[in-house]
């Protein structure tokens, strides 16, 4: 049972989350669409400088491979810098604790993990990472990847309004998104952070005296930044091995609902965006609705599967006003429901409760948000995703009644579907390939033993990866050669290859001129149009997917090995 205080808690974060992100979609529009904000004094000195260091003319639109030739350079420089960082962090200063420097394939899965807005982790931060790449390294990469998928969800919303086959700026839709987006709302929810506990500071750690005499180093640092844009920009990397577990990361119910909150801003904002992009605010509503019903489904799910464990139950054992296993006292079932329902969900990837330990079938609602990616999905990319998704629904739909395809006044054609098909395949080839490999290879074994279980953390971890959601079940020995060079290629293509995909569907779209509404048009803005999205998700992945599942966590709920 569930106390009702704590479903008071999940209703009014959930609700402060939608209004927020509504009011944020729609000040995104407005920086992306070159209006004045209230920011622009403070930041367009700063975007001019910007401009001259890197040499590039803001104004100039570019065609969908420029405008991806530029996300790679972008990304992949910062990528060497950051695998070069890490590499040699031994030699260099603001390294207190003496970290040496990482191997070559752990350097390359961690600058990949944090340059695909995976952050997913196969070291222990406080033992394998110096402050300097933790803060000039790692965080500078949280920021640039958060960025990179939002230009590239603009670039792709401009294919609906544009005819001369430009989709803008990316020097420009990367700086503002910094300016105006990322670094305002980072501020602010480190100052809330900090003054509800969280601490920051340059210091790498701190004495603390105990009871018993003497002290322990507890590891510490800028915290509360970092755990600001982990959470706003829906990176999921922790400062500390526990995630948001560690009570210095997450000490209170009110720090665990505001990074609830923060989790919820750019993931459910985008929708809001587009609407205003395309000056058509009601296409927000479907979009919307279609992950509301997915995802308020996928938490009452956990909820049923944890706070009244069927399994515990059956057994005769009574968990009323208790804790689920691996769960933290700090915090009601309903708020670490909540929180991790909406990380995974939202591809963010923090973690507050142990995975591994959650039953089979909470285990398959969360792989069932991965494989999804769009209910809400990652900041900007998950967005992309569902919107493709609705292109090849809206296509679908159309063959099946005998209607020309077309959105928002565009046709949708070969072009548009080559590249739909790219990235609804990228996805479960990414996972199934090197989870192949492992299995026949018997890597699985390494993963808590054999068996439908071992299966299933290796599947979680590929999936995570593939999806750039960056949570991980364990236990699992993964930082080998291996996993670090199998997931780092994996998050890479899981990234990128979609990226490319939305830009050239946005390009192809940008060439097309407007087709004026008649009476074969699709009315998308309804209630028929967002139950047939839904409809249309689930039955794709499930096609997808469910053999996997299985294999995997069904194989676990019913006691198979």
């Amino acid at each position: 049972m569930l106390a009702s205080s704590s479903l008071a808690d999940v209703l009014f974060t959930l609700g402060l989350g939608l209004l927020l992100a509504r009011w944020l979609g729609i000040y995104m529009a407005k920086v992306f669409q070159g209006r004045p904000t209230i920011l622009d004094g403070l930041f367009d000195p700063v975007d001019r400088v910007v401009y001259g260091v890197l040499g590039v003319d803001p104004r100039r639109a570019m065609g969908w491979k420029e405008y991806a030739g530029a996300l790679i350079i972008a990304n992949g420089v910062a990528l060497l810098f950051v695998f070069v960082l890490l590499l040699f962090q031994g030699s260099l200063p603001w390294n207190a604790f003496h970290v040496p420097g990482m191997t070559w394939d752990l350097a390359f899965h961690t600058a990949s993990s944090f340059t695909t807005n995976t952050d997913y982790q196969h070291y222990v931060p406080e033992q394998q990472v110096s402050l300097l790449s933790a803060s000039l390294g790692l965080q500078m990469l949280m920021f640039l990847s958060a960025a990179s998928g939002l230009a590239v969800l603009v670039a792709f919303v401009r294919g609906f309004l544009r005819k001369d086959g430009r989709i803008g700026n990316f020097w420009s839709d990367l700086v503002r998104c910094l300016t105006r987006v990322l670094f305002p709302l980072a501020a602010v929810g480190a100052i809330v952070l900090l003054f509800a506990g969280v601490p920051e500071t340059l210091a790498q750690s701190v004495h603390h005296a105990l009871l018993g005499g003497g002290y322990e180093i507890v590891p510490t640092g800028p915290v509360a930044t970092w755990d600001s844009i982990e959470m706003i920009g829906t990176n999921g990397g922790g400062y500390f091995a526990a995630n948001a577990a560690h009570p210095l990361q997450n000490p209170t119910a009110f720090t665990n609902l505001v990074e609830i909150v923060m989790m919820m801003l750019l993931t459910f904002a985008p929708p809001f965006l587009f609407g205003r992009m395309v000056k058509r605010p009601n296409e927000a509503y479907p979009h919307i609705g279609a992950i509301l019903i997915i995802f308020v489904v996928a938490l009452l799910l956990l909820f049923y599967f944890e706070a009244s464990n069927p399994f515990l139950t059956g057994a005769g054992v009574s968990q009323n006003n208790g804790y689920f296993v691996g769960a933290e006292s700090r915090f009601s079932v309903a708020e670490s429901v909540l929180f991790q329902g909406m990380s995974v969900y939202g591809n963010v990837g923090a973690t507050t409760m142990s995975l591994g330990s959650l039953t089979p079938g909470a285990q398959s609602v969360l792989l069932w948000g991965i494989f999804l990616q769009c209910a809400p999905g990652g900041e900007g990319t998950g967005f992309g995703t569902l919107l493709i998704n609705a292109l090849l629904a809206i296509f679908v739909g159309g063959l099946m009644v005998g209607r020309t395809p077309e959105y928002l006044g565009k046709k949708i054609g070969p072009a548009q579907i080559r590249w739909a098909i790219v990235t609804l395949l990228a996805h479960p080839l990414a996972i199934f390939i090197p989870l192949a490999v492992a299995s026949v290879a018997g890597i699985t074994q390494v993963a808590a033993g054999p068996g439908s279980h071992a299966f299933t953390v290796v599947l979680y971890e590929f999936t995570s990866e593939s999806a750039n959601n960056g949570s991980g079940m364990g236990p699992i020995n993964d930082a080998t050669p291996f996993f670090n060079v199998a997931g780092g290629i994996i998050m890479l293509f899981g990234r990128f290859v979609p990226m490319v995909a939305m830009l050239a569907i946005g390009g192809a779209l940008a060439r097309q001129p407007e087709i004026p509404v008649g009476p074969g048009t699709l009315k998308t803005s309804s209630v028929t149009f967002t139950l047939y999205l839904v409809g249309f998700l689930l039955i794709v992945t499930g096609l997808l997917f469910l053999p996997v599942l299985a294999m995997g966590p069904f194989a676990q709920g019913v006691n198979w090995p």
